[in-house]
């Protein structure tokens, strides 16, 4: 007690407080479900205990007359703010008692709208099973079949535009392996185009498509070989000879083999004048550079063995001539 027989400020701090745990004791016993009601009374204690608890350790400091006249109007507004909150409380009572399936018929225009922006989303992101997935929810659950049908719609424009997008990326990729000869990347490349787009028509007869393409090719470089090696063109036959040589079969090498064997014996036998006469004009640069394509092209034959005997010697002299 202070010295005017009123209650001292810590002895209402500590009433208060003790309130405020017992309010508290009861909400929370309402939330766990012993009682709904009390949850309603526990929050507005702890709103009124909150709320007044200024107000008494200010009276409880001053003296009468005009204090006790200001403390009266205050003690009224505080009155309507309490209502206030008593209905809002009341309120937040109501709403937590309702069923999940209440709350959404409430909140469905709000909701509605949520949906709608994450289908919009889940396009945008090229997402089409969630977005179906939303727009089922939409469709079932709140009713809005319109709405649903409109983004059926749209996901499957955008999924078809962008499957067919990417689908034919993917075959110009595939048609760029086969215009480079890289026949074995491009079969796995056109099985992987049809595992990825088993629907489309465009992935049918992919692997028939590389295949023949390879085909058409190893005709081409047969016909081309036979052309250069009958007009003479030793250099470019042979060089056709060596591309021909990865597409063919033992069987299908036989039909060659005597057209193959004269250009091989003509281009030893021009690679082999060729070093002569690089040797007779000291060229030794050059006669280093034939002579390791003759060791290289034609490394068991007596002309390769001849030119092992000088190709050290060849390339000291062509050494020294470039120092």
């Amino acid at each position: 007690m202070d010295e005017q027989g009123g209650i001292s400020s810590a002895w209402i701090a500590a009433i208060y407080g003790s309130l405020a745990v017992l309010c508290g004791v009861v909400a929370v016993r309402g939330m766990m479900g012993e009682e709904p009601g009390l949850t309603t009374a526990g929050l507005l204690g702890l709103v009124v205990v909150g709320c007044t608890l200024p107000l008494a350790i200010k009276r409880s400091g001053t003296g009468t007359s005009g204090s006790d006249r200001r403390v009266e109007s205050e003690m009224h507004e505080m009155r309507g703010q309490l209502r206030t909150l008593a209905r809002a409380i009341q309120e937040l009572q109501e709403s937590m008692v309702l069923s999940d399936d209440a709350r959404r018929v409430i909140n469905r225009k709000r909701e509605r709208e949520l949906l709608r922006r994450a289908i919009e989303e889940d396009i945008t992101a090229e997402d089409w099973d969630a977005a179906m997935v939303l727009i089922r929810e939409l469709a079932e659950r709140f009713g809005y079949r319109v709405d649903a049908e409109e983004f059926r719609q749209k996901v499957e424009t955008a999924r078809f535009t962008t499957t067919d997008r990417r689908l034919n990326e993917a075959l110009r990729g595939l048609e760029d392996l086969i215009a480079r000869g890289e026949w074995e990347n491009a079969l796995k490349e056109a099985e992987r185009i049809a595992r990825i787009f088993p629907d489309s028509p465009k992935t049918e007869g992919l692997r028939h498509r590389v295949s023949a393409s390879r085909d058409r090719y190893k005709l081409d470089l047969e016909r081309r070989f036979l052309r250069a090696a009958e007009a003479e063109r030793i250099d470019e036959a042979m060089d056709l000879l060596k591309q021909l040589d990865q597409y063919l079969s033992e069987d299908e090498g036989e039909q060659f083999r005597e057209v193959a064997r004269g250009v091989i014996g003509k281009a030893r036998e021009n690679l082999g004048v060729q070093f002569k006469l690089a040797i007779q004009d000291r060229a030794w640069d050059r006669a280093s550079e034939i002579g390791e394509r003759i060791i290289e092209e034609f490394p068991n034959t007596r002309m390769a063995e001849e030119v092992r005997a000088m190709i050290d010697t060849i390339r000291e002299r062509a050494g020294a001539l470039r120092r």
